[in-house]
């Protein structure tokens, strides 16, 4: 099954996260198919979530799975999630 689910990145005491689509038999941080965006959960900057809602819209229609932080993720903003 393909996932849109969060990939950590940063360093240590310090995440970010990759909004990837990925197969869900591939470990959290391993290779994705596609990176629709990233999330900043310390909102250091204005700039904290950015998803590209088109390709997310599209994976959804291909019947992707979000996962639950990554649902809420996309519906603030503004992707239509089933």
């Amino acid at each position: 099954m393909v996932k849109i689910r969060l990939s950590r990145f940063g360093s240590t005491h310090n995440p970010h996260y990759r909004i990837v689509v990925t197969d869900a038999r591939r470990p959290r941080d391993g290779g994705y198919i596609e990176n629709l965006g990233h999330y900043d959960p310390r909102k250091t900057t204005e700039n904290y979530l950015k998803v590209d809602a088109e390709r997310a819209a599209f994976w959804l229609a291909q019947g992707a799975q979000p996962t639950s932080t990554a649902r809420r993720l996309l519906k603030s903003q503004g992707v239509k999630v089933a």
